[in-house]
Parts: structure tokens; sequence; C-alpha cells
């Protein structure tokens, strides 16, 4: 920029460039992943429900076809697949818990970092009862 009653010329004053910031887009930390999560189990639920409707209403069509349906659920893959179905659900259940106490607790608004972590405490927990026995289940034939 150049100043014209002067002789002299004026220079611009430098803005600095803002800084990136590192790691992700939103540094929402702990209640931005926890969102994240909360979503994509919440779809991934949906769809099994969706496929879980409209495999059981085979009934009514065939008991054959019904059969046939079911009978390819009984594989290592699909067991790796119900594990997923419980990971999901119970992290989804649990952390809808916790959105609940956020909701309509002050107190939950100022410590939704330490509830996440208990979120995923329990979490855990749950899921170290449930998973050794569904894999020894399904890859190892205990019933």
């Amino acid at each position: 920029m150049t100043s014209q009653a002067g002789s002299g010329t004026v220079a611009a004053p430098r803005i600095p460039a803002p800084q990136r910031p590192v790691g992700t887009l939103y540094r929402g930390r702990e209640g931005m992943w926890s969102w994240v999560l909360h979503r994509i189990t919440g779809t991934a639920i949906y769809f099994f429900l969706l496929v879980h409707i409209l495999d059981t209403s085979l009934v009514r069509v065939s008991s054959e076809a019904y059969d046939a349906v079911i009978s390819t659920y009984k594989n290592p893959i699909m067991g790796l697949g119900e594990a997923g179905l419980v990971v999901a659900i119970v992290f989804h259940a649990m952390n809808g818990l916790r959105i609940i106490l956020v909701d309509f607790w002050p107190w939950a608004t100022r410590h939704q970092r330490l509830l996440f972590w208990i979120v995923v405490g329990v979490w855990v927990v749950l899921l170290a009862g449930f998973l050794p026995r569904h894999l020894m289940v399904v890859f190892g034939g205990e019933g």
C-alpha cells in the first residue's frame, strides 16, 4: 500500500497466518470422538435391525427360505459380526447414558471428559465378560 500524501511508502501491517490445528480438524477431543462413535454405532445398529427384520420376515414367506438364510449365519465370519454388533450396542448404550447425564445435569457437562472415560471403562469391563466366551463358542465349537 502506498501513501499518496507523502513521498515515502507505508508498508501494510503484517497479519500472521493462522496456525493449523494439530491432529483433527475438530479439537473436541473426547467429546468429539464420543459423538462420532455414537453416530457410527447407531448407524450400524440401524442397518443390523433392518436386515434382521427382513430375514425374520421370511418366516411368513416360507419356512424353508427362512431356514436357508439362518443356516448361512452359522459361520465364523458371522460370529465375528455378532461380536461387532455387541461391541456397538454396548458402547451405544453406555454413551447414551452419558448423553442423558450431560443433557439433564449441569455438573455432568463440566465433567464430560471423565464421563467419557468412565463409559470406556465400563464398556471394556462388560466386553471382557462377553467376548472371550463368545469367541470360544465361535471358533472352538463349545456351546
